[in-house]
C-alpha cells in the first residue's frame, strides 16, 4: 500500500533529527521532540480502514482482472528478459543486438503498465479520492496531537537515529482523525482529479504503476 499512497502533507511537519537540536538546549525541550509517521497514521484510521474494504468489494471485477492481466503480461514479458540476458552473457556478444532486446523489453513494459493502469484507474481514483479526504484533515489532527501531547516538534521516523517508543505519537494522530473524519465516500464527483482539480475525466493521465489494495492486516 505504500506505493500507492504519498502523504501530501509530509512536508508540512518539521524535518529534523534529534541530533540537530542545539547542545545548548535543555532536557525539556529534548523531551518536547516527538515522531510521527503520517502515512501509517492515515493508513491506520477507521475511515481508511473502512473505505479500502468498500473498494475491494465495490471494484472487485476490476481489481481481478488487473491481477490476471499482470500475470499473464509478466508471463508474456519475463521470456524475453531470460533471453536477454542469456544472450548478455554469451562470449563476444552483439552489443547492437543487445540494444535492440533491450530497447523491445522496454517498449513491451511500458505498454504492459499503460494497458494495467487502464484497467485499475477507477480503483486508483477511487483510493486517491479517499486519501485526500483524510489527508484533508492530517495537519488539524497532527496540531492537536502535539498540543495534547504537550510537543513543539515532530520528526519523522527515518530522520532520526534512534527514540524511545513513547515519543511516537503516530497514533495519538489516528486518534485524532478518527474523530475529525469517522467515515469517507469512495466516490468521488464526476470531474474530480486527484489534487482537488476540477477537470474532464475524458483528459485525465492514467497512473503509471497501480496496486491493488490489500487487505489491512494491522
Amino acid at each position: 500500500m505504500k506505493n500507492m499512497f504519498k502523504v501530501a502533507l509530509l512536508a508540512a511537519a518539521p524535518v529534523a533529527t534529534i541530533s540537530m537540536i542545539p547542545a545548548s538546549a535543555s532536557a525539556q525541550a529534548v523531551s518536547n521532540v516527538a515522531v510521527a509517521n503520517l502515512d501509517q497514521a492515515v493508513q491506520g484510521s477507521a475511515a481508511y480502514a473502512a473505505a479500502i474494504a468498500q473498494i475491494r468489494t465495490t471494484y472487485k471485477a476490476q481489481i481481478d482482472s488487473f491481477e490476471a492481466r499482470s500475470k499473464a503480461l509478466n508471463a508474456e514479458i519475463q521470456p524475453l528478459v531470460t533471453a536477454f540476458q542469456t544472450a548478455q552473457r554469451a562470449p563476444n556478444a552483439n552489443q547492437q543486438a543487445l540494444q535492440t532486446q533491450a530497447q523491445n523489453i522496454q517498449n513491451r513494459q511500458q505498454a504492459a503498465q499503460r494497458e494495467l493502469a487502464g484497467i485499475f484507474q477507477p480503483v486508483s481514483r477511487a483510493q486517491a479520492y479517499v486519501e485526500e479526504q483524510i489527508v484533508s484533515k492530517l495537519d488539524a489532527a497532527l496540531k492537536a496531537a502535539m498540543t495534547k501531547k504537550r510537543v513543539t516538534m515532530v520528526v519523522r521516523p527515518e530522520a532520526t537515529i534512534s527514540y524511545q517508543p513513547t515519543m511516537d505519537i503516530t497514533a495519538d494522530i489516528t486518534t485524532e482523525l478518527n474523530t475529525a473524519v469517522p467515515s469517507v465516500s469512495i466516490t468521488p464527483p464526476a470531474n474530480w482529479q486527484p489534487g482537488g482539480q476540477q477537470q474532464p475525466a475524458a483528459g485525465a493521465a492514467a497512473p503509471a504503476a497501480p496496486t491493488p489494495p490489500k487487505p489491512q492486516g494491522r
